[in-house]
């Protein structure tokens, strides 16, 4: 599997570190290890998360879980 981080996405990684370093010292570190070992287990877990957009599996992180709302993906239909 392949892992593209788009540019408006590395930006965001940006835009969090900086917000929970405001918040904290060391929170805004936290937050980028935190994505990037999520980031990181996609290749492990490669295809089971839900598929948007018809190509694009999305995987929110559980200690840092906010995302853009999307419409659910439908049902995988067999």
């Amino acid at each position: 599997m392949k892992i593209k981080i788009l540019r408006t996405a590395q930006q965001d990684l940006i835009d969090g570190y900086r917000f929970y370093e405001q918040q904290t010292e060391d929170l805004g570190s936290y937050f980028l290890d935190t994505l990037y070992s999520d980031i990181d287990s996609l290749v492990l877990n490669a295809g089971i998360h839900p598929l948007y957009f018809g190509k694009y599996f999305r995987l929110l992180s559980k200690r840092f879980p906010s995302g853009p709302p999307v419409e659910p993906p439908p049902e995988n239909k067999k």
